[in-house]
């Protein structure tokens, strides 16, 4: 039996997340059972309220805000706990539509994907300021490099997880959980897609862009952080290259002017060359320590998923054989 959950960040949401569940769908192609889930963030209104009186199967509270990364593992978690083969995550603002479900669930049906991205046609979205849309494409752009994955739409939030995907990942960013999962899933060879989907007219302003400004510095900072911890060696190891190479430069040119009888001794230069070089060899010895990290990381990344599918899957077994008569 397959179970699919169709789980929904939510913070203080009691007036769209209405509109959201009504167009959610109760059968999918290929899938024997369809639960909602919602996760309530720390919500101040009747989010959760809502959300029962509107039929959610189950509803899984923060006692305080802590923001969308952090509902979105509480999310993944609570749906590998309660059973879950496929897990699909919308947003509470009705953005996306909720009839590509099926088209986002496909791929991990036929077993073509372990994850799959939502592509929104970010070039015909009107709300979108052409600045957002340059960027949209930009980070996309940048994140396929460094995942080495086909995704054509990385910010987006409507995705769908294989069991075996989610019980991998574990988002350490608090504000985003969009990209690092991207990246995540490129690492661990995981077969990544994109489907094109729909979007629906924007009920509200997006709460996690509070201004273009914001949105650059954060998703310029996240993309960096990822970046660092993903990839250390091609990080450090290109920035060492480029400080020994202006710290060669330097020296060469102290070098040429001393073999010139310049009548000056050049001591600043000499001083900036020794900073220089002496930085590119910091940030080599970091590329090899933070080299050596990540398989440590990878490591704990395998011994993790080891313990979960151990721990989930064992529930998930008594509970099949408790349903049998």
């Amino acid at each position: 039996m397959t179970t699919l959950f169709i789980q929904i960040p939510c913070f203080n949401e009691e007036s769209s997340l209405p509109v959201a569940l009504a167009a959610l769908p109760r059968e999918v192609p290929g899938v024997d059972e369809v639960r909602w889930l919602i996760v309530d963030d720390g919500s101040t209104d009747n989010t959760a309220e809502v959300a029962k009186a509107h039929g959610v199967d189950h509803v899984v509270r923060h006692t305080r805000n802590l923001g969308l990364a952090k509902a979105f593992m509480t999310g993944l978690n609570a749906c590998l706990e309660l059973g879950a083969d496929i897990i699909v995550n919308t947003d509470a603002d009705n953005q996306y539509c909720a009839d590509c479900i099926q088209d986002l669930v496909a791929p991990i049906v036929a077993q073509e994907a372990d994850m799959v991205v939502g592509a929104r046609p970010i070039t015909d979205i009107e709300h979108f300021s052409p600045l957002k849309k340059l960027l949209q494409k930009t980070g996309s752009w940048v994140i396929r490099k460094v995942s080495s994955t086909p995704v054509q739409d990385a910010p987006s939030g409507f995705r769908a997880f294989s069991r075996r995907a989610a019980m991998r990942l574990n988002v350490f960013s608090e504000y985003t959980y969009t990209l690092e999962t991207i990246i995540q899933a490129g690492q661990a060879r995981m077969a990544v897609t994109s489907v094109p989907v729909q979007v629906n007219d924007k009920l509200r302003e997006s709460r996690l862009m509070k201004s273009m400004f914001s949105y650059i510095r954060k998703s310029l900072s996240t993309t960096l952080r990822i970046f660092v911890t993903y990839r250390p060696v091609k990080f450090f190891m290109t920035l060492g290259g480029v400080l020994f190479t202006l710290g060669g430069a330097l020296c060469l040119r102290w070098l040429v002017l001393f073999f010139m009888g310049t009548d000056r001794a050049h001591v600043p230069s000499l001083v900036l060359a020794a900073i220089l070089l002496l930085s590119g060899f910091v940030c080599v010895s970091m590329g090899v320590l933070g080299e050596l990290s990540a398989v440590n990381r990878k490591l704990l990344e395998d011994v993790r998923q080891r313990v979960m599918r151990l721990e989930l899957d064992g529930v998930k077994s008594r509970e099949t054989t408790d349903e049998k008569p």
